[in-house]
C-alpha cells in the first residue's frame, strides 16, 4: 500500500491554505443539521458544483441528480458493477481472469455476474475489486488509436470498462473514429460503457477532449475523482450515470455506510465554486508539462534507445525498452534510483515487448537529469 506508484500526484502541492480556508467556511457557515446523515448520495451543493464543473470543463450531460459521491473511481465503479451484474445477469461464472477475446461460444452466465470488458493492457490493481462486484474480465487490446471495438464486439460483453482521456499503461488517447465505433455498440448491444476519466484533468500538448459521456449519456457511466488533482487520500469521487444505475449507486452507498464524509464534501463544493480548484489546476499543469519536458528530455539525452509514447497527457510516460532488455531488472534499476515506475509486463495477457510506466510527477525539474543519468548507469550494469 505504500509503494511508489507512477500515477501519484506530487501530494507536497497540495493546496493547504485554500482547503483549510474551505473548511474554515464550511464550519462558520453549516447550519447544525447539516452535519447529520445525508443523503447517501451525496450533499446537494457538491453535486450542484460538480455539475457546472463537468458540463464547463469535461462536456459532460450531468444534473445534479445524475451525479452520486463515492469514495473514489474505486468504489464508484464497483458500486456499478454490482448494479449492473444484477441488471443485465450476464457474465461467466468464476473468479480468475480469463483473456478470451477470440473465444467463440458464450456460456450462459449465472445470475449476479456479467462478462466485462476491459484494456489490455490494463492496471491489476483494478481486477480483484471488480471480480469481487460480480464482473467476469475478458481483455481487449488497445493500439494506437485506444481499444480495437471489433475485438471488443467479439467479446459477447455486455459492459466495458476504458480510459479514453489517456489510457492506462499507454498513454493513448481514443480516436474520435474509436469513439464513434464504441458508442455505436453500445446503442446497437445494449451494453453499457464505464468511462473512468483517468488523468482528464492534465492535458499539455493537445486540445481538451470531451467525456464519452456527453456524446451519449444513456450508455455511459462516468466515474472521477480528486486523486490526482488534489490527493488520493481525500477519497472523494463522484460517479455521473443513467437514472436507473444513478438510484442503484445511490441506495447502495445507503445501505453500505450511508455515505462519504459531509465536512469534506462541503469544503470540495465550496473550493469548486469560488475558483480555487481550477486554479490550483492551472498551476499544476504549467508544473507537471514543465517536469515532463524536462523527464523526456533527460531520456533522450542519457537513453535514446528508450521509445517513449503517450506523453501529450496525465502524469505518466510509456517508456518502450529495447528488445532483450531484462524489464524486472530494469524496473529495479529505476526504483533504485528513486523513480515511480512500474513494469508493464504484468498487466498485459500475453507477452509483448518489455516497458515500463514512469511516472514524473513527484521529480522536479532541476532533478530529473541527475535521476535519469543514475538510472540509465544502472540499467547498463
Amino acid at each position: 500500500y505504500h509503494g511508489r506508484r507512477s500515477t501519484t500526484p506530487d501530494l507536497s502541492a497540495f493546496p493547504r491554505e485554500r482547503w483549510l480556508a474551505s473548511i474554515r467556511r464550511a464550519l462558520a457557515t453549516l447550519p447544525a443539521d447539516a452535519l447529520d446523515y445525508g443523503d447517501p448520495g451525496g450533499v446537494p451543493g457538491l453535486r450542484e458544483e460538480l455539475a457546472d464543473y463537468l458540463r464547463r470543463v469535461r462536456a459532460a450531460d450531468a444534473g445534479p441528480g445524475d451525479i452520486v459521491i463515492v469514495g473514489g473511481v474505486a468504489q464508484g465503479l464497483s458500486l456499478t458493477v454490482r448494479a449492473l451484474a444484477g441488471r443485465l445477469p450476464e457474465g461467466r461464472a468464476g473468479h480468475d481472469l480469463t483473456w478470451s477475446v477470440d473465444r467463440p461460444a458464450h456460456p450462459a452466465p449465472p445470475p449476479g455476474r456479467i462478462r466485462l470488458a476491459v484494456e489490455d493492457p490494463t492496471s491489476g490493481r483494478q481486477l480483484p475489486l471488480l471480480r469481487a462486484a460480480g464482473a467476469d474480465p475478458v481483455a481487449v487490446p488497445v493500439d494506437g488509436e485506444g481499444m480495437d471495438v471489433g475485438a471488443l464486439a467479439a467479446t459477447g460483453a455486455r459492459a466495458v470498462l476504458l480510459t479514453p482521456a489517456h489510457q492506462y499503461p499507454t498513454g493513448v488517447v481514443l480516436s474520435p473514429r474509436r469513439r464513434a465505433e464504441l458508442i455505436e455498440w453500445a446503442a446497437a448491444t445494449g451494453a453499457t460503457i464505464l468511462e473512468d476519466d483517468y488523468d482528464a484533468e492534465f492535458r499539455f500538448d493537445r486540445d481538451p477532449v470531451g467525456c464519452l459521456q456527453g456524446l451519449a449519456p444513456g450508455r455511459v457511466v462516468l466515474a472521477g475523482s480528486v486523486s490526482k488533482s488534489l490527493a488520493p487520500g481525500l477519497r472523494l469521487g463522484w460517479v455521473v450515470a443513467p437514472p436507473e444505475i444513478a438510484e442503484s449507486v445511490r441506495r447502495a452507498r445507503g445501505e453500505l455506510d450511508l455515505g462519504s464524509p459531509v465536512l469534506e464534501q462541503y469544503a470540495l463544493a465550496d473550493l469548486i465554486g469560488n475558483g480555487g480548484y481550477d486554479r490550483h489546476l492551472r498551476r499544476m499543469r504549467r508544473e507537471y508539462r514543465a517536469r515532463r519536458d524536462a523527464f523526456v528530455r533527460a531520456l533522450a539525452e542519457h537513453l535514446p534507445e528508450i521509445r517513449v509514447h503517450g506523453v501529450s497527457a496525465g502524469l505518466h510516460l510509456f517508456a518502450e525498452l529495447p528488445g532483450g532488455c531484462d524489464e524486472p531488472q530494469a524496473t529495479e534499476a529505476a526504483q533504485a534510483c528513486g523513480l515511480a515506475v512500474e513494469a508493464v509486463g504484468a498487466m498485459r495477457s500475453t507477452p509483448g515487448p518489455p516497458a515500463l510506466v514512469m511516472g514524473f510527477a513527484r521529480l522536479p525539474v532541476h532533478r530529473a537529469d541527475q535521476v535519469i543519468r543514475a538510472f540509465a548507469a544502472g540499467l547498463r550494469r
